[in-house]
């Protein structure tokens, strides 16, 4: 669809694919490269002519995230030239995903001059040896020091820390300490998301079977980041995600809502909605950020394959979306709700939608077989 045939008004996001990372870490998939430093000018000017082409001023952006690889690689003039040619909305959600290490006080205040309004740190872990299992590249101490510096910038109240469960090594007691230390941070996160440790096909994590992750393992680790989160006021608004009130994630909000974004960069996708048909077309763009640069630099789009979802697949990934969140499914969604006792315990009704329980969050693909 082209930026013209979009339907006015609503939320409307732009991702920003950073590719470019130090190290690789042994759990990663991403597209990420760590020998392609050489194209980051050429591949922010692709960025921008891409923006410009793509975008319509007439449909600003309410949310744009820069994803990555290590967007924080990247300098604020760089991240400045990019937003500069993305139209925003007035109040957009602009972030910047950030590792610990690769950030300071003079770079955080500069991504906050050039707009960037929120900063999403990948932490993983606070412990020193789950961190090297990880395959990550800096310690506890950079956390510290990251989080002190975005505060002195201005994103006090406005910053995220993802963690990781599962890592060879980590015990309960490890995570638990993990934990402690990201919600006894100074300023504390508004933000805080907990993912399961998955295997990627084709990474080093994959290859070595004995650093598997244990799903056991996994579900009582997110029990206990259940519990202690909840505990420290930040509510659970997405099976991986929990946050103070007016502090979740709108760029994500916007992923789990079917809402329509548009993807800049190599391997980034995009969505759109024609409300004439009420069919959805996704696409993708090239995987190398030397492709991507080449096929802009020729008046492509970059894209490299799509796919179009009917109305009853959308209906259905709907609820499927839905389900994982707070906001939960209409109660007709689950017909065998209140019959079928393997239901029992894994959602409540509130109102007149149906949510998970946190030990349905455990069993969320299973639930999610029974939608209607």
């Amino acid at each position: 669809m082209s930026p013209a045939s979009r339907p006015a008004g609503g939320d409307f996001g732009v991702y920003v694919h950073v590719p470019f990372c130090t190290r690789r870490c042994d759990y990663c998939a991403f597209a990420t490269w760590t020998d392609r430093f050489h194209l980051v000018d050429a591949y922010v000017e692709a960025c921008v002519v891409a923006a410009r082409r793509r975008l319509d001023p007439a449909r600003p952006a309410t949310s744009v995230f820069f994803g990555g690889g290590t967007p924080s690689l990247l300098a604020p003039g760089a991240v400045g030239r990019i937003l500069a040619a993305v139209p925003a909305a007035a109040g957009a959600e602009i972030t910047v995903e950030c590792n610990p290490e690769s950030v300071d006080r003079d770079k955080l205040r500069g991504y906050r001059d050039v707009g960037v309004t929120r900063l999403s740190f990948g932490v993983q872990s606070m412990v020193d040896h789950v961190l090297v299992s990880l395959g990550r590249d800096h310690a506890p101490d950079s956390v510290l020091r990251a989080v002190e510096a975005a505060g002195d910038a201005g994103f006090a109240d406005s910053y995220n820390v993802d963690l990781i469960m599962g890592a060879a090594g980590e015990s309960v007691d490890d995570f638990a300490s993990s934990l402690d230390q990201v919600l006894g941070l100074d300023p504390a996160p508004a933000h805080v998301s907990a993912y399961g440790l998955t295997v990627e096909p084709g990474t080093p994590l994959a290859a070595a079977p004995g650093r598997h992750p244990d799903p056991d393992d996994q579900a009582d680790k997110y029990l206990l980041a259940d519990q202690r989160l909840a505990a420290a006021g930040l509510e659970w608004y997405e099976i991986s995600n929990w946050a103070r009130p007016g502090s979740s994630c709108r760029h994500n909000l916007l992923y789990w809502s079917q809402g329509e974004y548009e993807g800049l960069g190599c391997a980034a996708h995009s969505h759109s909605v024609d409300p004439r048909t009420g069919r959805a077309r996704r696409w993708w763009n090239v995987r190398t950020p030397e492709r991507y640069v080449k096929l802009v630099g020729q008046g492509g789009s970059g894209e490299s394959a799509a796919e179009v979802l009917e109305p009853p697949a959308r209906l259905q990934e709907a609820m499927e979306l839905a389900l994982r969140t707070r906001a939960g499914v209409p109660q007709g969604a689950l017909p065998g709700w209140g019959t079928d006792e393997s239901l029992d315990g894994l959602v409540e009704l509130h109102g007149d939608h149906l949510v998970l329980t946190s030990r349905g969050r455990l069993l969320a693909n299973e639930v999610a077989v029974r939608l209607a």
